[in-house]
């Protein structure tokens, strides 16, 4: 025997939302340019420990999520866009623990960290593009590269 749904269901209350409903479609994303957001050290660039010192400032403000814009090891060439190193924190924003102490304190206020991941940005200073030209025309790693 098939069961049928009735009419009587469209005017059943709504289900609860998933707990794993897309968090971003409703958040507040704050984007921090962490070279001119806050300086921690007075040297004149803005910095990880700057940023993390901010966090509660941000909290308030009712912002759900910090966007840091790249911060990797990086020539500068093109304003930190022309990565050097993916594990690697620019030592002008700090260290890596620094990133990760951001991290923490940022979730134990609840908020979310999205770090601007451009993997289409790679400096020649990388090693995989340094590779490319040791390697020479018809390589496969010179396919990853516009030359």
């Amino acid at each position: 025997m098939t069961q049928h749904v009735t009419d009587t269901v469209a005017h059943e209350a709504p289900a609860v939302a998933s707990p794993r409903r897309e968090w971003w479609r409703d958040a507040v994303i704050y984007q921090v340019y962490p070279r001119s957001f806050a300086d921690s050290d007075g040297d004149g660039i803005g910095d990880l420990p700057g940023i993390r010192a901010r966090l509660p400032y941000l909290k308030e403000l009712g912002v759900d999520a910090v966007w840091l814009s790249p911060f990797y090891a990086s020539p500068q060439a093109d304003g930190g866009y022309d990565v050097a190193d993916y594990r690697a924190v620019d030592p002008m924003f700090g260290t890596l623990t620094d990133a990760y102490d951001l991290v923490r304190d940022a979730h134990a206020l609840g908020l979310r960290i999205i770090v601007d991941l451009v993997p289409n940005h790679c400096s020649d200073q990388h090693e995989w593009f340094k590779q490319a030209l040791r390697e020479g025309p018809g390589s496969p790693l010179r396919d990853r590269f516009h030359f």
